[in-house]
């Protein structure tokens, strides 16, 4: 095996290792971010035809059917006469039944037609005929959708169908021209419905109608819109059924959050952009045009905070405070146990604080990326290594991609606790008490250790099996409950705290790989995904 080759087979061994051991941490601690897209260009309904009721088998007739000529009904009489039949119902709305006659049943309702025939077979036998009549198939019928459908053309169905089964075959409406505020339903050239389907998405309201073969469903062209963002439960695109809308009617469709206090509205009034912030009760009276944009804030001056409690405490979990409350004032609400609470290493979860850790992680991450793969080789074999190595870093990457700091604080030292200032949304985590020290990295059997007073950092170690042949002796790390990180510590392990031993590199044989290995190991401790 040639120099680049063992170096190459050397390098894929180390970072391997380290690679399982940022896993097994990010699978402890770590959360995936999600995204949401915003859904303020979203027409209001436009999931409303994502379901697959079109797909679906119709399991029986609508009760309230009526039959029309076509449609065939099953009839089975015993008795004095046995009949079992299948009739259809003829041009003139009637059925035949032997022995019997005609009986008319065009128009009656499915629930109808067993009395209906009972009573005519009566008429002829007096007693002791049964009789038992059901609707087989409805006449099928043909209905054509157009306008702004994703496919439009004509559509089997039954009379009894609604408008929204109709819509959905023909792919549903298209959000960006299509109005769902005006559809009509033609008969010949006459406009025998139209439909709003607003009042179905709001409550549920669908008016019905029979439809006959040949008619017509014409979406209409979309009309005038208003996006909503903001604090609003119904962050979509509305529209009008006018040229203009109010305020107070788009918030019943929209709703706000009911700590909204101020309206962002903007738009374009005589060909000029134009914009307008407006407190809530003034909003309701403005006239809204084509093409505004609506925001709903929230702008005024908070006077209370709100705590959340985590780890080994009692009572409450969440609590609200006044504004600037302290940490120590605070923890006096709190009731604990001090036998098993870790109160000397009290932290803090801070949003704001994890936003920040967020952006270092992505410059850190850039920062690995240009050191690496912007690098240029001087010889073919230092190529090869490059090239392998740079596989490797763009797997770290994406892990530490997927890390999601969680803005620890820490709050306390040597058992003292910091009086800082409570933010809005801060949560305080108490600790349980422990009697463990876990030692994981690059050591011969990462384990859970029992706590020894006298036991030195070294003596947790060897309790490990030792360092591994890859171990770095001069990087080792001591994580402490409260969150505080010291490498290469000499001051005593307690109770509660985390070794870790990281891997050890050759700058020789592997270019760039000790600055990468190194900040990637340090993101791993200051994102806080080393699990404690």
């Amino acid at each position: 095996m040639n120099t680049h080759s063992y170096a190459l087979v050397k390098f894929w061994m180390i970072a391997t290792g380290f690679l399982l051991l940022l896993i097994s941490q990010l699978c402890v601690a770590a959360a995936l971010a999600s995204t949401g897209n915003s859904q303020a260009n979203q027409p209001f309904g436009a999931n409303l035809f994502s379901g697959k009721f079109q797909s679906q088998a119709n399991d029986g007739l609508d009760p309230n059917y009526r039959l029309i000529p076509g449609d065939k009904v099953a009839l089975h009489m015993w008795g004095q006469v046995t009949i079992d039949e299948i009739l259809t119902v003829d041009a003139k709305g009637n059925i035949f039944i032997p022995e019997v006659g005609e009986v008319n049943v065009a128009g009656a309702r499915a629930t109808e037609l067993s009395t209906i025939v009972k009573q005519k077979v009566a008429t002829v036998f007096r007693e002791g005929e049964n009789v038992y009549v059901n609707i087989v198939t409805a006449t099928p019928i043909s209905v054509y959708v157009t306008g702004p459908v994703l496919k439009p053309g004509q559509y089997s169905g039954v009379a009894s169908d609604s408008v929204l089964s109709f819509l959905h075959k023909a792919g549903g409406i298209d959000g960006k021209r299509g109005s769902y505020r005006n559809i009509k339903v033609l008969r010949g050239n006459r406009t025998i419905a139209q439909f709003d389907l607003y009042p179905f998405l709001l409550n549920g309201k669908l008016k019905h109608i029979k439809f006959r073969d040949g008619d017509t469903i014409v979406v209409d062209r979309l009309g005038s819109t208003v996006s909503v963002n903001g604090y609003s439960r119904y962050p979509f695109l509305f529209e009008f059924l006018g040229r203009q809308m109010t305020g107070r009617q788009l918030v019943r469709y929209a709703r706000p959050e009911a700590k909204v206090t101020h309206v962002q509205v903007s738009g374009t009034r005589n060909r000029k952009p134009w914009s307008s912030y407006l407190y809530y009760n003034q909003f309701l009276n403005t006239r809204l045009l084509d093409g505004d944009r609506v925001s709903f804030k929230t702008d005024a001056r908070p006077e209370t905070t709100h705590i959340r409690v985590e780890g080994s405490h009692l009572g409450n979990s969440y609590y609200e405070v006044k504004q600037g409350v302290r940490l120590k004032e605070m923890l006096d609400y709190i009731e604990v146990d001090p036998e098993d609470a870790d109160i000397k290493n009290i932290y803090l979860k801070r949003k704001s604080v994890a936003t920040q850790q967020k952006k270092n992680l992505k410059e850190s991450i850039q920062r690995i990326q240009r050191s690496v793969l912007l690098v240029p080789a001087q010889s073919t074999g230092e190529a090869a290594i490059r090239a392998e190595e740079a596989k490797l870093v763009l797997k770290y990457i994406e892990l530490a991609r997927e890390t999601e700091p969680e803005g620890r604080v820490v709050t306390s030292e040597n058992g003292r606790i910091a009086n800082i200032r409570l933010e809005d949304g801060d949560v305080i985590v108490i600790p349980k008490k422990s009697d463990i020290v876990t030692v994981s990295g690059e050591v011969q059997m990462p384990r859970a250790q029992v706590y020894a007073r006298n036991a030195t950092l070294q003596d947790y170690i060897d309790r490990a099996g030792g360092f591994a042949q890859r171990a770095d002796r001069q990087r080792i790390a001591v994580v402490h409950p409260n969150g505080a990180v010291h490498i290469n510590a000499t001051q005593r392990v307690m109770p509660g705290d985390q070794i870790i031993v990281f891997p050890r590199v050759d700058p020789k044989n592997m270019q760039n790989a000790r600055d990468w290995l190194q900040v990637l190991s340090q993101i791993a401790v200051s994102a806080s995904v080393l699990g404690f």
